[in-house]
């Protein structure tokens, strides 16, 4: 088996750990479902979950991985006593890799193409009313409807994301990532800010930003609480162990809460700077905003056409827009290949190339899933394969995932201990977890993330 190998760092480690969060959930799916769910409510919702829920379970992913020095297949084994069978759960947090890269990449491939497209001024800057949103929903159904086309774009990223990897942890993918997320968090402000410019954009930030319990009524108060907790899950990528892998790599010079808590910082700001272009601009071309995963690719050509060089920024966008999908690519697919290399001593490179046929094929499911299984609706009418992906991953995987992660960290007898998780958390300097969190942690959390399950899965 290949030597372990280490990040440069603790900027590498934060990067690279917030590039695996912040992506295409910040800026694709996080203003949608912001649309779906009541805006500014959901919003509030979405906050208090990240503060209470996630970076708790956050700072126990990384403590498991920096405790092991594993990927999520073997931590638990190392850190399990004789007998016990945390470790499955380390086989479930494999297939959540897997399942959430099956329609991640097409997601991705829908970013690089429309890169592509802008680039090649193949999609039509200068439009500036709200009928031309017609002409931009044309052409993002006709990318859906080709199955050729929309394989093509999923193979490109899976190929780049696999060939970034092949490189090395420091030399492919802390490098790679490091700037791409430097390139996407300067050029997301520059669009909000914009965004803010534009004719109308007041109310589009009224329902972005202030709670409106009339929203939540049609909504359904349980609903938007459960879909802001799956999007705080999803958003950190928590609960299959895409975070444990870092913690995997990083050094005791500093301790965990302090790293997760500049994570949820940076992904949140990201998140929050999204909803400023998207929503704006709703409200300005009148984009119905509960037009769900097709919102970012109706809403922002527009943005674009009315800016000077549309064309130019258009591009731009999407070029970064392919950055933050690929940063989380990159992280996923090397949270794959640490646990094949670890459980199957395979060699970085043929990790690569096994793995690039299984994510390739797994993936077709949902790019189909628009156009040759367009009649198979797992989910109700409208519904597609990539939503039955993402209520498996969203809805079960990450907050079950999560509730298996936290119970292994309190539980003295029968997992790894509070003790134990509480030591390696606070190892190092920075900010500590306090003892007395004990109790929420125990008897407090595990309820609500159970909860938050049952309705999930009821909903």
């Amino acid at each position: 088996m290949e030597q372990r190998e280490s990040l440069s760092g603790r900027i590498g480690f934060i990067l690279l750990s917030a590039g695996c969060a912040i992506g295409i959930g910040n800026v694709w799916r996080f203003p949608y479902v912001v649309g779906n769910n009541g805006g500014g409510i959901f919003v509030l919702f979405y906050l208090l979950f990240l503060c209470i829920v996630g970076i708790p379970v956050l700072t126990m992913e990384f403590a498991i991985g920096r405790a092991s020095r594993q990927s999520i297949v073997r931590a638990y084994g190392v850190l399990e006593k004789p007998g016990q069978k945390w470790h499955i759960h380390g086989y479930l947090g494999m297939f959540g890799n897997y399942m959430l890269m099956f329609y991640y990449t097409s997601v991705a491939g829908w970013m690089l193409c429309y890169f592509f497209k802008y680039a090649l001024g193949t999609i039509e800057a200068g439009k500036e009313t709200a009928a031309d949103t017609a002409v931009y929903g044309d052409v993002f159904n006709a990318l859906l409807g080709n199955p050729v086309e929309a394989t093509l774009w999923v193979l490109a990223i899976v190929a780049i994301g696999f060939l970034i990897c092949s490189l090395g942890l420091q030399k492919g993918v802390e490098r790679i990532t490091k700037w791409m997320m430097a390139a996407l968090l300067i050029l997301i402000i520059v669009l909000a800010v914009h965004s803010l410019t534009l004719p109308n954009a007041v109310e589009g930030l009224k329902f972005y930003l202030l709670p409106n319990p009339e929203t939540v009524k049609e909504a359904g108060v349980f609903h938007v609480m459960v879909q802001a907790l799956n999007q705080s899950f999803f958003t950190l990528s928590l609960g299959i162990g895409a975070m444990l892998i870092f913690g995997s790599y990083l050094n005791r010079k500093n301790t965990l809460l302090g790293q997760s808590i500049h994570i949820c910082v940076l992904d949140t700001f990201v998140a929050v700077m999204a909803g400023l272009i998207i929503f704006p601009a709703c409200s300005s071309f009148g984009v119905d905003v509960n037009s769900g995963p097709s919102l970012i690719f109706i809403t922002l050509p527009n943005v674009f056409g009315s800016m000077g060089g549309g064309r130019i920024w258009g591009a731009l966008f999407f070029l970064f827009m392919t950055f933050a999908a690929l940063s989380t690519v990159i992280a996923v697919f090397e949270n794959i290949l640490a646990c094949c290399m670890d459980r199957f001593h395979m060699t970085r490179k043929k990790a690569c190339l096994v793995n690039f046929v299984i994510v390739a094929l797994g993936s077709l499911p949902c790019v189909f899933g628009y156009n040759l299984l367009s009649g198979w609706q797992p989910l109700g009418a409208g519904s597609a394969v990539l939503d039955l992906e993402d209520f498996i991953v969203s809805n079960i995987l990450l907050p079950f995932g999560s509730l298996i992660i936290l119970l292994f960290c309190v539980t003295k007898r029968y997992g790894w201990g509070f003790s134990n998780y509480l030591k390696e958390a606070n190892t190092g300097e920075g900010v500590k977890v306090p003892a007395w969190i004990r109790p929420y942690c125990t008897y407090i959390l595990p309820v609500v993330l159970f909860v938050i399950l049952v309705l999930g899965l009821i909903s």
